[in-house]
């Protein structure tokens, strides 16, 4: 039996199926065995992802939990993604699987002994800018900021003090803020931690273009790589295109992204839906890419896990 290399793959078989191929109970066969280790596998697989599981909040139960010492200083993460328009080559699925990925790859290359575990990432975002490509979900900015709150009730409930907030979608960084700091707000000895992906050091610099740099902000080369990285069945290189904004203010302070941005919507910078060069990604500059981002985020980790709020200094 061929390994399976495709979800339609992983189906069960029905029960004529399985009368017909004569699998029955209490005899070895070894296209069974093998058919039954490739479903579980898959099945395991689809709860923590790229998550290790012994990291993956949900797994525990809720005695351990309750019983789990120094629970002030354990840091919960919550991956927060989008489900929107990544051009014509790469899925709609782009920021979460980023997202859930990184943070994967960082917490088995953390310290075993620093107590840290990812929750099930929120796939949907703020992606409003993209709502006029098909495919695209998006929450309003109200029902992001009472999801993103009434989680950190919980975790609080809990009796955890530390949360960060992983976000890999540039459309929502505002309202992560906004609810870190409301909800610091109501429990002062509650740490929250709004934290964007690609904010950590990285090589992005040394594997780039600078025109990439500067204007490749959505579905260009440094995310296409990645998902040649993370999931490489899943990426189309023969429809990635290079498209770049016509018409930027020039010789101005203002810019898409940066200290003094202009609001936009995606149409209006692109008909593809790609902003950058998605031609020139290869699986080699994600690899790097993951790799280096997976490390800062290490470096955040074990950050927040020594951190402590600053004090009043005394007159």
């Amino acid at each position: 039996m061929k390994p399976f290399t495709s979800f339609q793959e992983k189906k069960v078989l029905n029960s004529q199926q399985l009368k017909r191929k004569k699998f029955f109970v209490g005899v070895y066969n070894p296209e069974l065995l093998v058919f039954i280790l490739h479903t579980s596998h898959f099945i395991l697989q689809m709860m923590h992802g790229f998550i290790p599981p012994e990291r993956f909040f949900p797994y525990l139960t809720w005695t351990e939990i309750e019983a789990m010492p120094d629970k002030e200083n354990v840091v919960i993460i919550q991956p927060v993604g989008a489900i929107e328009q990544h051009g014509p080559h790469l899925p709609i699925i782009v920021d979460s699987a980023i997202a859930v990925s990184v943070v994967g790859k960082a917490l088995a290359k953390l310290n075993p002994a620093i107590p840290a575990y990812a929750l099930p990432p929120l796939y949907y975002g703020k992606s409003n800018e993209h709502w006029h490509f098909p495919g695209t979900i998006t929450l309003s900015a109200q029902t992001m900021l009472a999801v993103l709150t009434e989680m950190a009730d919980s975790i609080y409930r809990s009796g955890f003090r530390k949360l960060v907030l992983m976000n890999a979608h540039g459309g929502q960084p505002q309202v992560i803020e906004i609810m870190a700091r409301d909800v610091h707000q109501k429990y002062e000895d509650f740490l929250i931690f709004p934290l964007f992906t690609w904010r950590v050091p990285h090589i992005a610099k040394e594997l780039l273009t600078p025109k990439e740099m500067q204007l490749g902000i959505h579905a260009g080369d440094a995310e296409t790589s990645l998902l040649l990285s993370i999931l490489p069945d899943q990426v189309k290189m023969e429809r990635a295109v290079a498209e770049y904004p016509q018409g930027l203010p020039q010789d101005s302070l203002l810019s898409i992204e940066g200290k003094l941005p202009f609001a936009w919507l995606t149409r209006e910078l692109s008909q593809s839906g790609v902003i950058g060069d998605a031609t020139v990604a290869t699986k080699e500059k994600g690899d790097r890419l993951l790799e280096s981002l997976s490390d800062g985020w290490v470096q955040v980790i074990q950050d927040i896990y020594t951190f402590r709020q600053p004090q009043v200094g005394k007159a």
